[in-house]
């Protein structure tokens, strides 16, 4: 499989799914630790994470995949939703809570 075909498998196979450094018990960095307190806060438990430190094509291959330079990446029903700043922005409007709420 090529990498595209990997990330395209997983984010059709989770239902959400966040590209980060780190895994969601120990984030390796600060926006990656704050995407998962997010995902926490808005009540998902169980979500698939991709540690990007672990897995350097994947590490470069999500950010050709989604056009977007930076990690973490999320993912919702295969929809990239962006970044941890974006994350932030839609969980103050409570935009994140209803799109997570829906899936």
């Amino acid at each position: 499989m090529t990498i595209d075909e990997i990330i395209q498998n997983q984010i059709t196979t989770h239902p959400v799914v966040l590209y980060m450094k780190g895994t969601a018990q120990f984030p390796q960095c600060g926006f990656s630790a704050q995407a998962v307190k997010l995902l926490k806060n808005c009540g998902v438990e169980n979500f698939f994470t991709v540690n990007v430190l672990e897995e350097p094509d994947i590490r470069q291959g999500i950010k050709t995949f989604s056009n977007w330079p930076t990690i973490p990446q999320l993912y919702v029903n295969g929809e990239f939703i962006g970044g941890s700043d974006i994350m932030a922005e839609m969980h103050a409007s409570g935009e994140l809570q209803t799109l997570l709420q829906q899936g």
